[in-house]
């Protein structure tokens, strides 16, 4: 007893023995961490909560127990224990050795735990199962459920009713078991606890849910498998809902009974399984923003310096993102840069939100949902829902009842669960009132919480990348995009970028689709010569505009010249998790002034009755996408050109959707002056000229003229023309004449 002076704290029931083989191990290990090539973490924690943390891979390497997976793997119990006593005597003789002040009570009466961290293999939660029971594993998942925290009896004191014999009981596994007989022999079967004597610890469940795979395909059809976790001693409140755990620990059974599940006599033989843990790694405690629970090896980092050295890199980025959708090219370079995101800063205690948010409105068909998948696809962390199916509190928090202890506990929804990645959102425009849950979320990227007594806030660190369908399902180019989808001007004022994708017969494109589409299902190359003759086709039509085009041929012309095929998902999937770890850019002089210069652009035609309401979230956007694009590159300096480029990719968005012409770009979108009004005003217009002139015909030129004239600032002038004709407004006279129907000189 005297060599090991800690033995009873693990073996409580069992007394010392020189000749006990689980000796020999305790001194093999007791002389390793003597050793200057020691694992153990110094110093200690002092307070009360005792453990240290033992590196699996070191300790294997250069330990002096041969087969210690093994022994850990099959006999936990007690190689942990055994571990538990050579690290008692260390600590003990270090601290003799010092002669230190600070521990508040002697070693000998501590007891210290042994953690072990960085366990291989790492097992799925699925294949936790029946004949895992007793087996050291570690695992990796959502942490979905926290419950409360509450002390556990580790032992007590009973005392005899016949003789007032005091007897100490151990309680296993936290079960409830008084002596069986008396100690002193007296033949009583009757004992008192003594609650005064109990020694306690700390104790909390958790549940943590598996992650998926990012292909989708391995997990099709089947139901998330989640598991029960028991966190003790200073392990507790080391994880919160949405956090991504790696938990070492002991696989063990539980009765239905126990858990308080069953209240019958049917499920005695039924158990459930649930993990002991013995060291708990949170992902979420390393540099804000970065996607850390992505190891990195050799190969990969090897692949992301060659993806790194790629001409026409960002185009690449966005042609791999999804090569099965056909064109779109700006659209997928939003999406490129929402995944890559800004840097994080802080300052004066108020935190920047650097996560763009994107909503695709458009026709059914384009292509959408499929864009929002290979989203989730790529993405480190990425959650997909749909809108027509998702609650309140299926995206945000829910709180329910522990079925143990009675106490509410918080679950996480989609947007907590996708803290640091994306959330990706299907039928955006069926949610009805939940769009209300996304207005914290998307700007303060936090969850507030007040139900059942909890009040708390939880982290939504996440990009929201929506899709849905307008009103009838074809997009109304007379009406505004909150008319078009019902939704409120607070929850689109919060998405950095609108994309409205319009389907529009053209010959020529439809037929280089169609080629594009049999080439997939005749398992073809999906080749670069329907790029070029794409590109040849956007180039011949460039007179259109050179702003509007610019973005557009530049990433046309960079994916048509590749010769290579797109990155495969897993790749991406790194570069995106190895430039958000460790690239932070920062503007550059020259940016900045391109940023400012547009933004005040935007400031100047504010002030026109149909305009967007241009504000600081608008500059703000633009600087997180500067950041994205510079990041994209593994730069750590936004240029002049990644300020172009985003600027680009603002007017191509919802407000380039806007642009009229006859008076230039007017950012009028979300609010203010719809198009339906814009015919009603224009109507008069025409009824005004013509009594003026007393001719109710006219040109196009007069009539754009008139509309230039009155500030009437419309998308495009040709397709305004169109709704007056369908609307039955003005009748076509001739190529390029119209008369007006509601007029008294009307013939």
């Amino acid at each position: 007893m005297d060599e090991f002076p800690g033995w009873q704290h693990y073996f409580p029931s069992e007394s010392f023995s020189p000749n006990d083989p689980r000796v020999a191990f305790v001194r093999l290990s007791y002389t390793y961490f003597m050793s200057p090539d020691s694992p153990l973490s110094f110093p200690i924690d002092c307070n009360g909560k005792d453990s240290v943390a033992i590196n699996y891979e070191l300790f294997v390497k250069g330990g002096p127990i041969k087969q210690f997976g093994q022994q850990l793997l099959n006999d936990p119990g007690t190689v942990l224990s055994c571990l538990g006593v050579a690290v008692h005597k260390a600590m003990q003789q270090r601290h003799l050795a010092s002669q230190s002040k600070h521990a508040p009570r002697p070693f000998r009466d501590r007891k210290i735990t042994a953690r072990i961290y960085n366990f291989v293999p790492e097992v799925h939660v699925r294949d936790i199962k029946s004949n895992m029971i007793s087996k050291f594993v570690s695992i990796r998942g959502n942490v979905v459920r926290v419950g409360s925290l509450r002390p556990l009896v580790v032992s007590m004191e009973f005392e005899c009713a016949k003789c007032r014999e005091r007897t100490r009981q151990h309680f296993p596994d936290g079960k409830f078991s008084p002596p069986q007989k008396c100690a002193n022999g007296c033949r009583s079967k009757t004992f008192a606890p003594i609650r005064s004597t109990a020694q306690l610890m700390d104790w909390q469940k958790i549940r943590i849910q598996e992650i998926l795979s990012s292909d989708g395909l391995t997990d099709a059809g089947r139901v998330p498998r989640t598991l029960e976790v028991e966190l003790t001693e200073n392990l507790v409140d080391m994880c919160i809902p949405g956090d991504v755990v790696n938990i070492c620990g002991v696989v063990k059974a539980m009765s239905m009974e126990s858990d308080g599940r069953s209240r019958t006599q049917k499920n005695k033989t039924l158990f459930m399984l649930y993990v002991s843990a013995n060291s708990v790694s949170n992902f979420k405690e390393s540099q804000e923003g970065a996607v850390s629970e992505l190891p990195f090896s050799i190969r990969d980092l090897y692949g992301i310096s060659s993806v790194a050295n790629q001409p026409n890199l960002f185009a690449l980025l966005s042609w791999s993102l999804c090569p099965s959708i056909y064109g779109h090219e700006v659209i997928k370079a939003g999406l490129t840069l929402t995944l890559f995101g800004g840097s994080n800063r802080q300052g004066d205690g108020i935190r920047t939100r650097a996560d763009p948010h994107i909503l695709i409105v458009g026709d059914p068909g384009l292509g959408k949902s499929q864009m929002l998948q290979a989203v989730c696809n790529v993405a480190p962390r990425g959650v997909y829902v749909c809108g027509n199916t998702a609650s309140t509190s299926g995206l945000t928090v829910t709180i329910v009842r522990d079925p143990v202890s009675g106490d509410f506990a918080l679950e996480a929804g989609a947007l907590v669960m996708g803290d640091q990645g994306v959330c990706c959102i299907d039928e955006f425009d069926k949610m009805g009132q939940e769009h209300m849950a996304l207005l914290e979320a998307m700007e303060q990227q936090s969850i507030s919480v007040a139900k059942a007594g909890i009040v708390c806030s939880l982290a939504a660190r996440t990009s929201v990348i929506a899709a849905a369908n307008p009103i009838g399902g074809h997009y109304n180019i007379a009406k505004t995009v909150h008319e078009n989808i019902r939704m409120s001007p607070a929850i689109l004022s919060r998405f950095d970028l609108v994309f409205i994708l319009l389907d529009k017969p053209d010959e020529e494109m439809d037929r280089l689709l169609s080629e594009h589409v049999m080439s997939l299902h005749s398992r073809g190359k999906s080749g670069n010569s329907i790029r070029r003759k794409l590109h040849s086709k956007r180039t011949s039509s460039a007179d259109q505009g050179e702003v509007h085009e610019a973005i557009h041929q530049r990433l046309s012309s960079a994916i048509a010249s590749m010769t290579c095929q797109p990155l495969p998902p897993y790749l991406l999937r790194k570069y995106i998790a190895y430039a958000k770890k460790y690239c932070h850019p920062v503007l550059s002089s020259g940016a900045k002034q391109v940023l400012q210069d547009f933004y005040l652009q935007l400031r100047r035609q504010h002030g026109s009755v149909d305009a967007t309401p241009i504000t600081t979230r608008q500059l703000e956007s633009m600087i997180r996408l500067s950041e994205a694009r510079a990041r994209a590159e593994l730069r750590e300096q936004v240029t002049e050109s990644d300020a172009q480029d985003v600027v680009e990719i603002m007017q191509e968005s919802i407000f380039q959707s806007t642009v009229s012409d006859t008076d230039g770009l007017v950012f009028g979108s979300t609010t203010g002056m719809s198009q339906a009004k814009k015919v009603k005003k224009f109507v008069r217009v025409l009824q005004l000229a013509a009594e003026r002139r007393g001719d109710a015909t006219f040109t196009i030129p007069e009539m754009a003229q008139l509309a230039q004239q009155h500030h009437i600032n419309v998308v495009s002038f040709s397709d305004f023309v169109d709704v007056l004709n369908a609307n039955g407004y003005i009748l076509k006279k001739g190529s390029n004449s119209y008369q007006l129907t509601i007029s008294d000189f009307s013939q």
